[in-house]
């Protein structure tokens, strides 16, 4: 005898199909899913007079956050940048721009206007990073909404209907009808243990048809939700002829498993970014830290004496030594371990288990915004070619020119880090013009980002590889002070990558010091 499927059951089967997106629909609707957080500022006793001096390493988001909340506690911060620039991995390419890159350095030629900028490195801000969201209110940084997915953009298979292009919106109308006919199949003949009452069964089973555009007998054959072939305003719509979805499964899908998880984890809430760029939240924290941002300053030591620390650094040829009461370091792990420090070996081992992400990202000023003629305003066109997606730009909408992002590599860029620029910018050209034809006619002035190979960085996001009881004792002991000194930066994070990460890792060290310091009263 079957049973009905339980709710767990039944969400996870929304999850195998629908995606983590289907899950907090349903969720939300049952009382499962947990309200958002707020932001976790500490709370710094202020010093009221008393004098200490706080060195930090690195002009990172973690170091500016660090800075920025202790500088209002009335500590005396000095923040030490190796680079031309503050904010790390937060780089936004615009007009004369340097792109430091070791081996291939670059001079951003985009039109110099205000919308032609490329947000190389972070670029989106979930609304459930409430923590960044705070200082961009804070620090007065307008945001902007931004499309992350946008139906009318494309999935583009090399071996998947000629080689040609799809709406996504084609794309996953169809599927998910394919997938609620599997469904409501399924939920009828599942096996169960702790079963919806009948009236829930019925709801759900209305879901279902509801979601995959289900006739009344629970089959699936086509739907107008991806737009009419034809007519629709003053003739009758005439729906589109069904895509084969069994024809999809078959084929070697890999921007087709992007489109279904894609919007899902930190891409799933909406999603922000500051106008004008993503460098305007460096830009937010610089405006309350005048004068205390020391740039290229190259550490060469750190020595902590116990009752305080030293710091050593050259600058413009001179040797400098500033003795501070605690240290704040967001230099990456793996450049850290190469400069002389009096660190325990077991916190040296620590900082070179952390692996550092190969990402690669390119971009190209386009001469005319053609995608908007294609009905296509901002959003990710994915395709299985090693470039994985091409991004239009939502802002300066109907303007004459826009910067698309060209590649985004993630998982392993090396390929391109290896390429000259001139093999670089061909690649991107032969790969976007399978997707858009006129690419190469309207692309100028083309940039590469290899972060593996740029300077002061020499890799991306950190990655602290499967949780084991090793890394998880390295994690523990880097997270914890040595002596004055702290670490800081996503690499101190369960969830590397995101600014949130690096800015609660902030957090998380100055509330440990400020308990250090009230102790001492």
């Amino acid at each position: 005898m079957s049973k009905p499927v339980t709710r767990r059951e039944f969400l996870n089967l929304i999850a195998a199909t629908g995606g983590t997106a289907a899950v907090l629909g349903v969720g939300g609707a049952l009382g499962l899913i947990p309200a958002t957080s707020v932001a976790s500022v500490p709370t710094l006793m202020p010093l009221s007079g008393q004098q200490r001096r706080i060195v930090i390493l690195g002009g990172g988001i973690s170091g500016l956050t660090a800075a920025y909340e202790l500088t209002k506690a009335g500590y005396n911060c000095t923040v030490l940048e190796s680079s031309h620039r503050c904010g790390g991995r937060i780089m936004t390419v615009r007009h004369g721009t340097l792109i430091d890159e070791i081996g291939n350095p670059q001079v951003c030629k985009f039109d110099d206007e205000p919308h032609l900028y490329f947000n190389c490195g972070a670029a989106r801000i979930p609304s459930s990073h409430k923590n960044l969201l705070h200082y961009c209110k804070e620090l007065q940084i307008p945001l902007e909404l931004f499309i992350n997915e946008n139906k009318h953009a494309l999935v583009h298979d090399t071996e998947f209907n000629g080689g040609k292009p799809m709406r996504n919106i084609d794309i996953s109308t169809n599927l998910k009808g394919f997938m609620a006919e599997l469904m409501f199949k399924g939920f009828n003949n599942a096996e169960l243990d702790e079963p919806f009452t009948e009236a829930e069964a019925e709801k759900m089973l209305a879901t279902i048809r509801m979601f995959g555009d289900l006739d009344a007998s629970g089959k699936y054959t086509g739907s107008m939700r991806n737009g009419p072939a034809s007519g629709g305003f003053i003739d009758e719509p005439v729906q589109k002829e069904m895509i084969k979805v069994r024809d999809l499964l078959q084929a070697n899908l890999g921007a087709l498993r992007s489109v279904l998880t894609e919007n899902e984890g930190e891409t799933g809430p909406m999603l922000m970014q500051p106008i004008g760029g993503m460098d305007q939240i460096t830009a937010g924290f610089l405006r309350q830290l005048e004068g205390k941002v020391e740039y290229h300053a190259m550490v060469m030591a750190v020595h902590d004496h116990g009752d305080s620390i030293d710091v050593t650094y050259d600058q413009d040829g001179q040797r400098h030594t500033i003795t501070a009461d605690f240290v704040f370091n967001c230099i990456p792990s793996h450049l850290m371990v190469g400069i002389e420090a009096n660190f325990p070996e077991e916190y040296r081992a620590a900082m070179k288990v952390i692996r550092r992400g190969v990402a690669y990202k390119g971009a190209f000023q386009m001469k005319e915004r053609f995608w908007e003629n294609e009905e296509i305003y901002g959003g990710i066109t994915w395709t299985n070619q090693p470039i994985r997606q091409i991004w239009y730009p939502f802002h300066g909408l109907l303007r004459q020119k826009g910067v698309m992002l060209a590649a985004y590599e993630y998982g392993n860029g090396m390929d391109f880090t290896r390429m000259t620029q001139e093999e670089r910018i061909e690649s991107m050209l032969s790969q976007g013009e399978k997707i858009h034809p006129q690419y190469r006619a309207m692309a100028e002035h083309g940039v590469t980002i290899a972060w593996h190979r740029m300077n002061h960085m020499l890799g991306c996001s950190a990655r602290w590889g499967q949780s084991t009881p090793e890394n998880e004792r390295h994690y523990n002991t880097l997270q914890q002070p040595s002596g004055r000194h702290y670490m800081i930066g996503d690499q101190i994070s369960k969830k590397s990558a995101w600014m949130e990460s690096a800015i609660l890792s902030a957090h998380w060290a100055i509330a440990h010091m400020d308990q250090r310091v009230r102790s001492e009263v």
